[in-house]
């Protein structure tokens, strides 16, 4: 077992290399793999893209905070996640995301703690491309708060990078857990490159400016000559060596079952548009 493994890499674990599908298929594939996880299946690491790309919204998140026209013109997915928090734009190319999924009574049950253990490969991952990033430590005020990379800072599961000469941090990736009563799900997006204009356009309030955006969220590329390619290596080799995980794959029988859950949840309008109770 490699020396820089975490505290659960002596159980079963499978990781499942970079696959792109659509919003409401991949918060389908993580609530199978929970369930997977729950009935004594394998534990899942996994890296993924969203194709095409989408906004996810928060699980309370009004729905009217949302410009429906122009995620329609611009061939953009809408789904909705069981994480909170604002909405998130996820770029086909800019963005990166995971998603750490076990057995609920293996984690531990203080909610910070468990951030930290579980963002530990998410760091490792940056220290391996050498993007100097740390959690936050104390929160910017919100300027535009349906826009999860725009609301408050929490030092729990916010990652930022310091700029040059002192300049203030900014956000590089946001990580959220859904705690079930038999499995945790965390995942997170890690922001490749920013696409300001793009990020902002789904929201239907239009009062922050592309300068404005840039000044709270930054990219890898910014900080780094790695490709897109080079990033989402390293952050699979940090998860596989976390968890020392095998390289997996998901069955068809779980195919199936997140194709279903997608159709009749995730791409729902019962569930996309109407503010869950």
């Amino acid at each position: 077992m490699d020396a820089s493994a975490g505290p659960y890499a002596d159980r079963e674990w499978r990781l499942i290399r970079e696959e792109a599908r659509s919003g409401p298929m991949n918060m389908a594939l993580d609530e199978i793999a929970a369930e997977t996880a729950a009935a004594g299946g394998p534990r899942t690491v996994r890296v993924y893209r969203w194709e095409p790309s989408t906004l996810s919204l928060g699980y309370r998140q009004a729905p009217d905070t949302v410009d429906w026209d122009y995620c329609d013109r611009e061939g953009i997915d809408v789904t909705r996640r069981q994480t909170g928090g604002g909405g998130i734009y996820h770029d086909t190319t800019g963005d990166i995301s995971y998603t750490i999924v076990a057995p609920d009574d293996e984690l531990p049950g203080d909610l910070v703690e468990s951030y930290r253990q579980l963002c530990a490969p998410i760091m490792d991952a940056f220290d391996r491309l050498g993007v100097p990033a740390r959690f936050a430590e104390s929160g910017r005020p919100a300027c535009h708060p349906p826009a999860c990379y725009l609301r408050e800072l929490h030092p729990a599961h916010d990652v930022v990078v310091a700029g040059a000469d002192g300049a203030t941090p900014r956000k590089v990736s946001g990580n959220a857990q859904h705690r079930r009563t038999d499995a945790v799900v965390q995942h997170g997006s890690i922001t490749y490159s920013v696409r300001p204009d793009r990020h902002l356009s789904v929201f239907a309030e239009d009062d922050i400016d592309a300068a404005t955006f840039r000044d709270r969220v930054t990219g890898i590329c910014e900080h780094t000559d790695a490709s897109r390619d080079d990033a989402v290596a390293a952050v699979e080799a940090a998860l596989a060596t976390w968890a020392n995980a095998d390289p997996g794959r998901w069955s068809e029988t779980e195919l199936a079952r997140a194709r279903e859950r997608a159709e009749k949840k995730y791409r729902s309008v019962g569930w996309t548009r109407r503010r869950p109770r």
